[in-house]
């Protein structure tokens, strides 16, 4: 019976064009990935900056791990708490200009930690709807009542901070990952001002490659702001910028934090060397946002509907079917990209999502959009 059940439901998954069977990746050097056997464009990757294919952080880092191990192998409440981890971390708070910040293995594993410790039964969530699945699951995760509210909505938002009492959290991100466009912290800075109210910002996809120095875009007005290592930083693991205060009941309540083994201290190590490159990185910054105005342009020029504010790009497709279709065709043509599907977004409003870095060229962004074209004119609607 239990067999069963879990077959019935992914043959299920197969019917709407939900199952999911993660491509296996042969070969990257950062411009095109290597998919059974055929290299192919890369447009689905989080390497923003290019640093996660740098030579220069890689000798870095090889030479940081045979200094300082390969594990921590211990929890940061027991022997793990190397003294390098907590320099990174207040250069990490200085830099981006909170007062300090923690390091998680995962930003799965930070918003867990964030959203199901730091608030509770005397603060009301109130979250954008398009949000990441680790927020809202931090969120189920803890003892807090929680209001959603239209996705970038702040009339919508406004109207419900104004029907509740007790401390007012509101939980947002900065560059939404599946949509690509930005939440209006103008507006926001003048809502917390008005409702006293505190603002944790998700900065996953801004950190390193949006904002003054990389400083991402909800810099003076965000309260709390997660980032990760694993896209524009090009390293791995995450980080919560917070005050100090917000740390210390982290590190003593936070399940997810103290029932796990640290990062090993030459992680931190690389996480100093990437802080150096992203000071350094404006003209990659420059390039990049070049990259992705070029191709929403272009894009748009086609016909095709764009959502995108920066270097994630939704192309609006509507059918789950269509969708996969349209990204297996575009795999045979040389491309990787893939689609957004329920639940990751509505049903019936699948997307064809893109992320740019700086591997690619502008040739690459033209032959890209020339032949979505093409092959979504020769789909059947």
């Amino acid at each position: 019976m239990f067999d069963e059940r879990l077959r019935q439901k992914l043959a299920l998954q197969k019917k709407q064009g939900l199952y999911r069977r993660p491509p296996i990746t042969e070969a990257c050097d950062g411009r095109t990935v290597t998919v059974c056997g055929r290299r192919l464009i890369n447009f689905a990757s989080n390497d923003y900056l290019g640093l996660g294919r740098s030579a220069c952080l890689g000798k870095k880092l090889g030479a940081a791990f045979e200094k300082c191990g390969s594990s921590s192998s211990s929890s940061r409440l027991v022997s793990g708490n190397a003294v390098l981890i907590r320099e990174a971390e207040k250069a990490y708070a200085s830099y981006f200009g909170h007062d300090d910040a923690l390091f998680f293995p995962s930003g799965y594993q930070a918003n867990l930690a964030l959203l199901s410790t730091l608030f509770g039964r005397d603060e009301t969530l109130f979250f954008d709807k398009h949000v990441h699945a680790s927020t809202v699951k931090g969120m189920q995760l803890g003892a807090s009542a929680i209001r959603s509210f239209k996705h970038n909505s702040m009339n919508h938002l406004d109207r419900r901070l104004k029907g509740a009492s007790g401390t007012k959290v509101v939980v947002t991100e900065s560059l939404f990952s599946m949509d690509g466009d930005m939440a209006p912290f103008s507006v926001l800075g003048q809502m917390k001002k008005e409702h006293g109210l505190l603002l944790v910002v998700d900065e996953a996809h801004a950190f390193g490659a949006l904002g003054n120095g990389g400083r991402g875009l909800a810099q003076g007005v965000a309260d709390v702001s997660l980032g990760t290592f694993g896209k524009a930083m090009g390293l791995f693991g995450a980080f919560v910028l917070l005050p100090s205060l917000y740390r210390e009941y982290l590190l003593n309540f936070a399940s997810p934090f103290i029932y796990t083994t640290a990062l090993p201290a030459a992680h931190a190590q690389g996480a100093l060397c990437v802080l150096e490159a992203i000071q350094r990185a404006d003209e990659a910054r420059a390039r990049l946002a070049a990259l992705s105005q070029t191709l929403k342009d272009d894009l748009k020029a086609r016909g095709f509907e764009v959502r995108g504010d920066a270097h994630i790009l939704a192309i609006e497709i509507g059918s789950e079917e269509r969708a996969q279709r349209l990204v297996a065709s575009l795999f045979e043509a040389g491309f990787f990209a893939f689609t957004a599907r329920f639940p990751t977004v509505p049903l019936g409003q699948a997307i064809v999502r893109v992320s740019l870095t700086t591997h690619l060229t502008f040739k690459d962004i033209s032959a890209f959009a020339e032949t979505l074209s093409r092959l979504s004119a020769e789909l059947p609607s």
